[in-house]
């Protein structure tokens, strides 16, 4: 693993108040019965990473199924949009995470709508960016700079189909420059994942980290491994780190983390490495 910048890192440690809503609160959007794993996975990461309190918002059929398995995660009812609304009317919950498990289709985009209309920090994983590839363009009207869109390949090819053409087997310069394009064009910071995970905000400011050659970390291509790193985010948003400083941080951390689980890895694994990782940076 490449080192982390030494700034990170001290941004990591930096806890300097005791209550826990000065470490931020974090608001994870869970899907409804029997989808909720994806966004359990995203709220324990965003707890695991240091935010003060982590919220599992999900439709009221759902509340008992994401209860039973969760304990630190608090768990409240919320229904849709309008569910949405009533809960951001707390000025307390200072980021969102939109995606995993969230469901695809006319309700997921008008809670969609509904975040970025708040101005709070969000990332748009999976589903929430799934829900618009038919007509992006209805989401890079409602984006902010303090958005963070993560896709893989295929999403982003849905999502900025002329900056993608012929990514597939572009060079890294390439991979670059349609990873910036991408951020221009939408007005938020854009996190390609891959193996070298790229991410950019509109200005061009670009991070990067390669995890390829003796630093590959393969078996973190596994099913759930995605929603954690859209934890991890959203719990360093929720603490105050800047969109690209979270992208850099937690892109980092994720990996860490799937190299000290080693093969054999599941996602499930990866939050709980966490502490591991946090203690031999050091802090």
């Amino acid at each position: 693993m490449p080192p982390l910048s030494p700034a990170l890192a001290a941004r990591l440690a930096k806890l300097d108040h005791q209550h826990k809503y000065d470490h931020g609160h974090a608001l994870v959007l869970a899907g409804g019965p029997g989808h909720g794993g994806a966004a359990r996975l995203a709220a324990l990461a965003a707890l695991r990473v240091g935010a003060g309190l982590v919220t599992l918002g999900c439709p009221p059929e759902a509340l008992t199924e994401n209860a039973a398995q969760m304990t630190s995660v608090m768990v409240r009812p919320l229904r849709g949009s309008a569910g949405l609304e009533d809960a951001l009317a707390d000025p307390r919950l200072g980021a969102l995470c939109l995606g995993p498990g969230l469901g695809q289709g006319t309700e997921p985009r008008n809670m969609v709508r509904v975040a970025l209309a708040s101005r709070r920090p969000v990332v748009l994983d999976a589903d929430a960016l799934s829900s618009f590839a038919a007509a992006p363009r209805a989401l890079f009207v409602l984006l902010h700079g303090a958005a963070v869109l993560t896709p893989h390949l295929g999403e982003f090819a849905r999502l900025f189909p002329e900056q993608a053409e012929g990514l597939r087997d572009a060079g890294l310069d390439d991979r670059r420059a349609a990873v910036r394009a991408a951020a221009a064009r939408c007005g938020a910071v854009v996190l390609l994942k891959g193996a070298v995970t790229l991410a950019a905000d509109p200005a061009g400011h670009m991070v990067e980290l390669h995890l390829t050659g003796d630093r590959a970390v393969p078996w973190l291509a596994s099913a759930g491994t995605g929603d954690v790193l859209a934890g991890l985010l959203t719990g360093l948003l929720a603490r105050g780190f800047s969109p690209l400083q979270a992208a850099e941080a937690g892109t980092w951390l994720h990996a860490a983390a799937g190299r000290a689980a080693g093969p054999g890895l599941i996602a499930e694994d990866l939050p709980g490495l966490l502490p591991r990782v946090l203690a031999d940076l050091g802090l």
